[in-house]
């Protein structure tokens, strides 16, 4: 498309008219953000200190993309409230390192929950459907405008919905197929998987996390008993697409915080030596490997694994 003066007025006017819905949306017009006793921008800020490790007011203006001189500003009113407090770089005393207070910290952390339920309750009024799909869109939303930007999170975690498993199943089928030569037995196996975690499917013992990235199903894992104290993580992979984001990682601790939730004392799965990514995720997550055997399956030759933690 060739860009005109009239395309982009037309576009730039779109694109202030979704800012404007947006920013009355949630609510960061008025001078109470959310009920706050705070604005957005303070708001802001006070995260951006109780979130950092001892920044400069130079960092705060830089990663926030405001004015030095009002950043300034809304510092002093922090400090003349006794909510913030300066002290000087170990390694260059003229520089000023920022932290919360005490009663910073006990004026913030309200607020923030205050935020978070805001947040919660708008999210909740819509259908899950219509929720995931306005998660997924801010996203892309943020990779387009940021796209270097290391926070940008280019995918979304969520439960799995229906029509979910059969992008699992084939996921898997045609992952392990072209990665380490499994047959189309390892497929149905992870269909029979599938289904019996449906079918079976108790939500407070039971989890599946879904990684979704630009619409698409791109890694998954499964909770499900191994026996009353015992959870089992299975079917945990990540499509060879969205490797190197952190994803394998965050579905393994998602699981792990389901069952320790759940009342689990341990959790235990089965993998195999040739899975060196995933080994390696598992050991990181704390999982010891305790057993070893042989195996011939899947039209292949391996060893069969079995990690363990306590949680």
């Amino acid at each position: 498309m060739i860009d005109t003066a009239s395309t982009l007025a037309s576009d730039a006017a779109a694109f202030r008219q979704f800012s404007r819905f947006y920013t009355s949306y949630i609510g960061a017009l008025g001078p109470d953000h959310q009920g706050s006793a705070v604005s957005l921008t303070e708001m802001r800020l006070l995260y951006e200190i109780a979130h950092r490790d001892g920044p400069t007011a130079g960092e705060l203006s830089a990663a926030m993309q405001v004015d030095p001189g009002y950043v300034s500003r809304l510092l002093k009113g922090f400090r003349t409230r006794g909510w913030i407090e300066a002290v000087a770089d170990a390694a260059d005393g003229r520089v000023r390192r920022l932290s919360l207070t005490a009663d910073g910290r006990a004026s913030f952390t309200p607020m923030y929950d205050r935020a978070n339920a805001v947040a919660a309750e708008m999210l909740a009024a819509l259908p899950p459907g219509d929720r995931s799909r306005l998660l997924s869109a801010m996203a892309t939303i943020r990779g387009i405008l940021d796209p270097n930007n290391p926070s940008v999170m280019p995918y979304l975690l969520r439960p799995h919905r229906p029509g979910d498993m059969g992008a699992v199943i084939a996921a898997h089928g045609r992952l392990y197929a072209y990665e380490y030569g499994f047959d189309v037995s390892f497929e149905a196996l992870v269909a029979r998987i599938a289904a019996d975690f449906i079918d079976g499917l108790d939500p407070a013992r039971h989890c599946c996390w879904i990684a979704e990235r630009d619409g698409r199903v791109v890694g998954s894992v499964f909770v499900v008993d191994a026996d009353e104290t015992t959870a089992k993580l299975r079917m945990l992979f990540v499509d060879e697409s969205a490797r190197g984001l952190g994803i394998g990682k965050r579905l393994t601790e998602e699981a792990i915080r389901f069952a320790r939730s759940a009342g689990y004392r341990r959790m235990t799965l089965w993998t195999n030596d040739i899975l060196i990514a995933a080994r390696e995720i598992y050991r990181k997550a704390g999982f010891d490997h305790v057993a070893s055997e042989p195996l011939s399956a899947f039209g292949v030759t391996m060893v069969a694994e079995t990690w363990e933690r306590e949680l």
